[in-house]
């Protein structure tokens, strides 16, 4: 059984990752850190694990390694799309994966680095990017002006409740958008509508400008 420490301040993908490794038999989870705090307490705590960390922590990556090692484990740095991997691979990191990455490729990734192994994602080429970002300008352009707001909030981690209270409505009324929503995207739950959302640039940059202006009127 493998071990994993998942240490993500992005709520949405930490339980984004969590659903995928939790899915596999040779994984489980022993602790989830949404900060660098209690990602140190868990480093300390258990020992001979994986540790998959995000780049969003801002932690010192020295420290931080030198305290995984002295517990005997071993790391793989979730790394934003445009972040250079070099930093991380200087100091020692055994896996690197980028915020797209497939479900099946951080699967590999997990199960190489607990084997001892080391994994690196390739940077997405500029016509994968090109290809993701038509995709996510065809969804924000289906989205109504209301839709945009519920995927905003929705990626802020908001549930229907507090939707159908910003928005001034129902929460009948906010489940009946988001169906609308997930046939337009193609997704079936609220989690894979965050995930695709931020897989998706111009999508996520979208719903970040829409949340920025409701803060604003608020």
């Amino acid at each position: 059984m493998n071990k994993i420490i998942l240490a993500d301040n992005q709520a949405i993908f930490r339980a984004g990752t969590a659903k995928i490794l939790a899915m596999e038999d040779d994984f489980r989870i022993i602790a989830q850190c949404p900060d660098s705090d209690r990602l140190y307490q868990a480093i300390d705590a258990f020992r001979g694990v994986v540790l998959m960390f995000a780049a969003t922590l801002k932690t010192d990556l020295k420290m931080l390694m030198d305290r995984i090692a002295s517990a005997g484990s071993r790391s793989i740095a979730i790394l934003e799309n445009n972040d250079s991997p070099q930093p991380y691979l200087s100091a020692g990191v055994e896996g690197l994966v980028y915020r797209n990455v497939s479900g099946s490729s951080l699967l590999d990734c997990a199960r190489r680095v607990a084997g001892g192994e080391r994994f690196q994602q390739p940077a997405t080429g500029n016509f994968e990017l090109l290809e993701e970002d038509a995709v996510g300008a065809r969804v924000r352009d289906r989205l109504t002006s209301k839709e945009m707001k519920i995927v905003a909030l929705i990626t802020q981690g908001c549930k229907n409740k507090e939707i159908a209270i910003r928005l001034g409505t129902t929460e009948q009324v906010v489940k009946n958008y988001l169906r609308s929503i997930y046939d337009k995207t193609g997704v079936s739950d609220r989690l894979e509508l965050a995930l695709f959302t931020m897989h998706h640039k111009i999508l996520a940059e979208a719903a970040a400008a829409v949340g920025d202006q409701m803060m604003q009127v608020v």
